[in-house]
């Protein structure tokens, strides 16, 4: 199994000061929603610690499903970076969490100003979303594929 890279951990220590600089401390007392599923997406994290899920509602009534638990070192939110910049899931701290927040705007000037630094930045993103894709896809057909016995 791969393990997911941590965004902080993939860019080279110039890109990752690059990063932080623009960086701000956040907080969520354990409970918190983070963001809810359609709500304009404009920042993202890096959890420092605690854990925070990823939840979808299935009908307007449901009860959220767990898509995901993200913990220390998991980047929160990517639809910051695509059109029409709405979050796709929605997001609650399990537990405290410590973070660091960055402003999806300001980070997406960074990437049109110092085009290595957007170029790595987008590709660990998209390394992390391929992995939790595929994590992703490994929970539904658990869980929802008929089970077959062994021939």
């Amino acid at each position: 199994m791969t393990v997911e890279k941590h965004l902080l951990k993939a860019l080279t220590p110039d890109q990752r000061e690059r990063l932080l600089a623009v960086g701000r401390e956040a907080a969520f007392p354990q409970g918190t929603r983070i963001f809810e599923e359609q709500e304009r997406a404009d920042r993202f994290w890096v959890i420092r610690s605690g854990s925070v899920t990823l939840d979808l509602r299935l009908g307007e009534l449901s009860r959220p499903m767990e898509v995901a638990t993200l913990r220390t070192g998991d980047m929160l939110g990517w639809s910051w970076l695509f059109p029409p910049f709405a979050w796709d899931f929605g997001a609650e701290a399990l537990s405290p969490v410590r973070s660091i927040e960055f402003d999806g705007p300001r980070v997406q000037r960074l990437c049109d100003e110092d085009p290595e630094f957007g170029y790595a930045l987008l590709r660990v993103v998209a390394e992390i979303l391929a992995h939790r894709v595929h994590r992703a896809r490994t929970r539904l057909l658990d869980r929802y594929a008929p089970h077959t016995a062994d021939w």
